[in-house]
Protein backbone atom coordinates (compact mmCIF):
# COMPACT_ATOMS: atom_id res chain seq x y z
CA UNK A 1 0.00 0.00 0.00
CA UNK A 2 3.00 2.09 0.52
CA UNK A 3 4.27 4.78 2.74
CA UNK A 4 3.16 8.71 3.18
CA UNK A 5 5.73 10.51 4.83
CA UNK A 6 4.85 13.13 6.83
CA UNK A 7 7.65 15.43 8.19
CA UNK A 8 9.88 13.17 7.65
CA UNK A 9 7.84 9.89 9.28
CA UNK A 10 7.26 7.53 7.19
CA UNK A 11 3.38 6.33 7.88
CA UNK A 12 2.14 2.88 6.86
CA UNK A 13 -0.97 3.54 4.53
CA UNK A 14 -3.09 0.54 5.82
CA UNK A 15 -6.76 0.23 7.53
CA UNK A 16 -7.18 -0.54 10.94
CA UNK A 17 -8.19 -4.67 9.70
CA UNK A 18 -4.76 -4.89 7.78
CA UNK A 19 -2.40 -2.81 10.32
CA UNK A 20 -4.30 -5.49 12.86
CA UNK A 21 -3.29 -8.73 10.31
CA UNK A 22 -0.17 -7.32 9.78
CA UNK A 23 0.64 -7.21 13.44
CA UNK A 24 -0.53 -10.56 14.22
CA UNK A 25 1.84 -11.92 11.07
CA UNK A 26 4.62 -10.01 12.95
CA UNK A 27 4.12 -12.87 15.86
CA UNK A 28 5.09 -15.46 14.32
CA UNK A 29 7.58 -14.71 11.37
CA UNK A 30 10.91 -15.24 12.30
CA UNK A 31 13.08 -12.13 14.06
CA UNK A 32 11.76 -9.09 16.31
CA UNK A 33 9.47 -6.51 15.54
CA UNK A 34 8.52 -3.10 16.65
CA UNK A 35 5.30 -1.17 16.14
CA UNK A 36 4.92 3.31 16.42
CA UNK A 37 1.94 4.84 16.78
CA UNK A 38 2.73 8.52 16.13
CA UNK A 39 0.67 11.49 16.72
CA UNK A 40 1.44 14.79 15.62
CA UNK A 41 2.94 15.44 19.31
CA UNK A 42 5.11 12.82 18.62
CA UNK A 43 6.14 14.09 14.86
CA UNK A 44 6.46 17.16 16.33
CA UNK A 45 8.91 16.30 18.79
CA UNK A 46 10.84 14.07 16.32
CA UNK A 47 11.32 17.02 14.73
CA UNK A 48 14.35 17.57 17.26
CA UNK A 49 14.98 14.33 18.85
CA UNK A 50 16.86 12.64 16.15
CA UNK A 51 17.02 9.59 17.66
CA UNK A 52 12.98 9.47 17.92
CA UNK A 53 12.95 10.28 14.62
CA UNK A 54 15.37 7.30 13.71
CA UNK A 55 13.21 5.01 15.49
CA UNK A 56 10.26 6.17 13.97
CA UNK A 57 11.93 5.43 10.36
CA UNK A 58 13.58 2.19 11.49
CA UNK A 59 9.63 0.73 12.86
CA UNK A 60 8.87 -2.39 10.75
CA UNK A 61 5.26 -0.53 10.83
CA UNK A 62 4.04 2.93 11.89
CA UNK A 63 0.38 3.77 11.83
CA UNK A 64 -1.59 7.18 11.80
CA UNK A 65 -3.23 8.12 15.73
CA UNK A 66 -4.36 11.28 15.56
CA UNK A 67 -7.04 12.41 13.02
CA UNK A 68 -4.47 15.24 12.20
CA UNK A 69 -2.00 12.49 10.71
CA UNK A 70 -4.93 11.14 8.33
CA UNK A 71 -5.06 15.01 7.24
CA UNK A 72 -1.51 15.77 6.43
CA UNK A 73 -1.52 12.81 4.38
CA UNK A 74 -3.40 14.91 1.57
CA UNK A 75 -0.11 16.20 1.33
CA UNK A 76 2.04 13.36 0.88
CA UNK A 77 2.59 11.31 -1.63
CA UNK A 78 0.12 8.89 -0.26
CA UNK A 79 -3.18 9.46 1.51
CA UNK A 80 -4.39 7.55 4.74
CA UNK A 81 -7.57 6.92 4.50
CA UNK A 82 -8.20 5.42 8.04
CA UNK A 83 -6.60 6.59 11.42
CA UNK A 84 -4.83 3.42 13.55
CA UNK A 85 -4.63 4.10 17.00
CA UNK A 86 -2.52 2.58 19.47
CA UNK A 87 -5.58 1.42 21.45
CA UNK A 88 -7.68 0.67 18.79
CA UNK A 89 -4.81 -1.47 17.09
CA UNK A 90 -4.01 -3.58 20.45
CA UNK A 91 -7.80 -4.41 20.91
CA UNK A 92 -7.81 -5.59 17.08
CA UNK A 93 -4.53 -7.41 18.00
CA UNK A 94 -5.97 -8.72 21.54
CA UNK A 95 -9.42 -10.18 19.47
CA UNK A 96 -7.68 -11.88 16.45
CA UNK A 97 -5.29 -13.94 19.31
CA UNK A 98 -7.48 -14.76 21.65
CA UNK A 99 -7.66 -18.59 22.01
CA UNK A 100 -4.38 -19.10 20.27
CA UNK A 101 -1.01 -19.75 21.61
CA UNK A 102 0.36 -16.17 21.35
CA UNK A 103 0.78 -14.17 24.49
CA UNK A 104 0.91 -10.76 26.23
CA UNK A 105 3.48 -8.97 28.40
CA UNK A 106 1.86 -5.81 30.07
CA UNK A 107 5.15 -3.03 31.19
CA UNK A 108 4.03 0.31 32.07
CA UNK A 109 1.63 2.89 33.89
CA UNK A 110 1.16 3.40 37.44
CA UNK A 111 1.66 0.50 40.22
CA UNK A 112 -1.70 -1.60 40.20
CA UNK A 113 -2.77 -0.48 36.44
CA UNK A 114 -1.45 -3.14 34.30
CA UNK A 115 -2.38 -5.36 36.45
CA UNK A 116 -6.34 -4.23 36.44
CA UNK A 117 -6.20 -3.82 32.84
CA UNK A 118 -4.90 -7.17 32.38
CA UNK A 119 -8.37 -8.44 34.44
CA UNK A 120 -10.71 -6.38 32.83
CA UNK A 121 -8.99 -7.55 29.18
CA UNK A 122 -9.18 -11.39 30.49
CA UNK A 123 -13.14 -10.41 30.77
CA UNK A 124 -13.17 -8.79 27.26
CA UNK A 125 -11.37 -11.32 25.42
CA UNK A 126 -11.79 -14.75 27.19
CA UNK A 127 -8.96 -17.04 26.17
CA UNK A 128 -6.35 -13.82 26.02
CA UNK A 129 -3.21 -15.42 27.40
CA UNK A 130 -1.49 -12.56 29.80
CA UNK A 131 1.45 -14.23 31.13
CA UNK A 132 3.39 -11.06 32.39
CA UNK A 133 2.52 -7.83 34.56
CA UNK A 134 5.17 -4.80 35.74
CA UNK A 135 4.50 -1.33 35.88
CA UNK A 136 6.44 1.11 34.89
CA UNK A 137 8.24 2.77 37.67
CA UNK A 138 11.64 1.43 37.83
CA UNK A 139 15.63 1.68 38.89
CA UNK A 140 18.13 -0.05 36.83
CA UNK A 141 18.49 -2.58 39.38
CA UNK A 142 14.92 -3.31 38.60
CA UNK A 143 15.13 -2.56 34.88
CA UNK A 144 17.35 -5.70 34.48
CA UNK A 145 15.37 -7.99 36.53
CA UNK A 146 12.42 -7.04 33.79
CA UNK A 147 13.81 -7.76 31.41
CA UNK A 148 14.76 -11.10 32.65
CA UNK A 149 11.15 -11.75 33.57
CA UNK A 150 10.30 -10.74 29.29
CA UNK A 151 13.44 -13.07 28.76
CA UNK A 152 11.67 -16.35 30.88
CA UNK A 153 8.08 -15.48 29.89
CA UNK A 154 8.76 -15.22 26.20
CA UNK A 155 6.05 -13.27 24.81
CA UNK A 156 4.41 -12.78 21.41
CA UNK A 157 3.92 -9.42 22.13
CA UNK A 158 5.02 -6.88 24.71
CA UNK A 159 2.99 -3.72 25.24
CA UNK A 160 4.96 -1.25 26.61
CA UNK A 161 3.38 2.42 28.29
CA UNK A 162 6.09 4.55 29.26
CA UNK A 163 4.42 7.69 27.60
CA UNK A 164 6.62 8.95 24.14
CA UNK A 165 9.43 9.32 23.58
CA UNK A 166 10.30 7.07 26.58
CA UNK A 167 8.64 3.81 25.29
CA UNK A 168 10.23 3.93 22.06
CA UNK A 169 13.45 4.60 23.02
CA UNK A 170 13.55 1.59 25.78
CA UNK A 171 12.17 -0.50 23.11
CA UNK A 172 14.71 0.11 20.56
CA UNK A 173 17.36 -0.10 23.35
CA UNK A 174 16.05 -3.53 25.28
CA UNK A 175 13.69 -5.43 22.63
CA UNK A 176 17.05 -7.77 21.76
CA UNK A 177 17.16 -8.47 25.17
CA UNK A 178 13.31 -9.54 25.98
CA UNK A 179 12.80 -12.26 23.52
CA UNK A 180 9.90 -10.87 22.53
CA UNK A 181 8.35 -11.24 18.58
CA UNK A 182 6.50 -7.57 18.49
CA UNK A 183 6.81 -4.98 20.90
CA UNK A 184 4.13 -1.87 20.65
CA UNK A 185 4.35 1.73 22.59
CA UNK A 186 1.23 2.57 23.97
CA UNK A 187 1.42 5.62 25.84
CA UNK A 188 -1.58 5.62 28.95
CA UNK A 189 -3.70 2.67 26.89
CA UNK A 190 -3.67 0.48 30.49
CA UNK A 191 -5.61 3.50 32.10
CA UNK A 192 -8.03 2.95 29.60
CA UNK A 193 -8.27 -0.89 29.54
CA UNK A 194 -8.34 -0.98 33.65
CA UNK A 195 -11.21 1.47 33.59
CA UNK A 196 -9.14 4.31 35.40
CA UNK A 197 -9.50 6.70 32.42
CA UNK A 198 -12.51 6.94 30.20
CA UNK A 199 -12.31 6.84 26.10
CA UNK A 200 -13.52 10.04 24.27
CA UNK A 201 -17.09 9.65 23.63
CA UNK A 202 -18.17 8.26 20.26
CA UNK A 203 -19.58 11.03 19.08
CA UNK A 204 -15.58 13.04 19.92
CA UNK A 205 -14.31 10.10 17.79
CA UNK A 206 -16.43 10.46 14.89
CA UNK A 207 -15.70 13.96 14.49
CA UNK A 208 -11.78 13.03 14.95
CA UNK A 209 -11.40 15.48 18.07
CA UNK A 210 -10.79 12.70 20.47
CA UNK A 211 -8.00 15.65 21.40
CA UNK A 212 -10.46 17.88 22.31
CA UNK A 213 -12.41 15.60 25.24
CA UNK A 214 -9.17 14.36 26.76
CA UNK A 215 -8.33 18.51 26.75
CA UNK A 216 -11.53 19.16 28.65
CA UNK A 217 -10.78 16.30 30.99
CA UNK A 218 -7.04 16.72 31.70
CA UNK A 219 -6.63 20.65 31.35
CA UNK A 220 -2.87 19.80 32.18
CA UNK A 221 -2.49 18.24 28.61
CA UNK A 222 -2.57 22.29 27.15
CA UNK A 223 1.01 22.91 27.16
CA UNK A 224 1.47 19.81 24.86
CA UNK A 225 -1.79 20.01 22.78
CA UNK A 226 -0.22 23.47 21.63
CA UNK A 227 2.18 21.52 19.48
CA UNK A 228 -1.28 20.78 16.93
CA UNK A 229 -1.37 24.43 15.55
CA UNK A 230 2.23 24.01 14.99
CA UNK A 231 1.93 20.73 12.91
CA UNK A 232 -0.28 21.74 10.86
CA UNK A 233 1.82 24.74 10.22
CA UNK A 234 4.26 22.95 9.42
CA UNK A 235 2.52 20.65 7.35
CA UNK A 236 1.34 23.52 5.49
CA UNK A 237 4.69 24.94 4.99
CA UNK A 238 6.84 22.37 3.97
CA UNK A 239 4.72 20.13 2.51
CA UNK A 240 2.12 21.85 0.33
Amino acid sequence: MGKATILGVPFDVKTMAEAADTAVGFMIEPGQHIICTPNPEIVMEAQTDTELMNILKAADMVTADGIGIVWASKYAENIITERVSGYDLVLQIFDRIKDTDNTVYMFGGAPGVAEKAAEEMRKKYPGLKIVGIHDGYFDAKEEKNIIADIKEKKPSLLLVGLGSPKQEKWIYSNLRFTGAKLAIGIGGSFDVMSGNLKRAPEFFCKLGIEWLYRLIKQPTRFKRMMRLPKFVLRVRKVMR
